[in-house]
């Protein structure tokens, strides 16, 4: 199921700039996306904290880990997620992003 929901979030990424609803962040094992759950998870913090503007994707007042199947993934219904902002938190906190 893991590997299903990597599917899915790989498949309907979209352009780095756009607004997502999901965010997940993964490591490489032997050249493998392989899904990290506490980075994930430290990043979906990060960005909950985050107020650094105006705009839509500066706030994430509705970011959370939902679970989907056996994967846990950061959520925002309202779809504050931006793909610049998950890469820089995925990244800062040791890990690769993945989005949609």
């Amino acid at each position: 199921m893991q590997t299903t929901l990597l599917t899915l979030l790989l498949t309907t990424s979209l352009a780095s700039a756009a607004l997502h609803s999901n965010g997940i962040c993964y490591t490489s094992i032997g050249g493998q996306a392989v899904f990290n759950q506490e980075i994930t998870n430290k990043a979906c913090g990060n960005y909950l904290m985050r107020n650094t503007g105006g705009e839509w994707w500066d706030t994430c007042p509705d970011c959370k880990i939902i679970t989907t199947g056996p994967l846990n993934h950061c959520n925002s219904a309202d779809g504050h997620i931006g793909g610049d902002e998950w890469t820089y938190y995925c990244e800062l906190n040791g890990g690769s992003p993945m989005t949609g």
